[in-house]
């Protein structure tokens, strides 16, 4: 079950379970799509993978336990400021590479 955490790993944006702008990677590793597109360059700074939109959990009950109230998101922050200089240099080798074929 993803963990739905509630921040930007590099600027601290907040995230709540509703928000469009989060993505995530395959390890769950979650970034706004501001830091995705400008300084990541959909390359994740933890593990190389790409990112996609994170899903949304719904808030209401549709099918029992499967709602936001039975499983909340995560109200851990996790913060790893990315060095965007440091990262470009990581990124240069990958972020011409489909996600698919890294």
């Amino acid at each position: 079950m993803l963990e739905l955490r509630p921040t930007c790993e590099a600027c601290g944006k907040d995230l709540p379970p509703e928000s469009l702008d989060a993505r995530i990677c395959s390890f769950e590793c979650t970034f706004c799509v501001q830091c995705v597109e400008t300084i990541l360059f959909d390359v994740c700074p933890n593990c190389g993978g790409g990112f996609s939109p994170r899903p949304i959990r719904p808030r209401r009950e549709h099918r029992p336990g499967t709602f936001l109230g039975a499983t909340p998101a995560s109200v851990a922050r996790i913060e790893k400021p990315v060095d965007p200089d440091a990262h470009a240099i990581f990124a240069a080798g990958l972020k011409n590479i489909p996600p698919q074929d890294r």
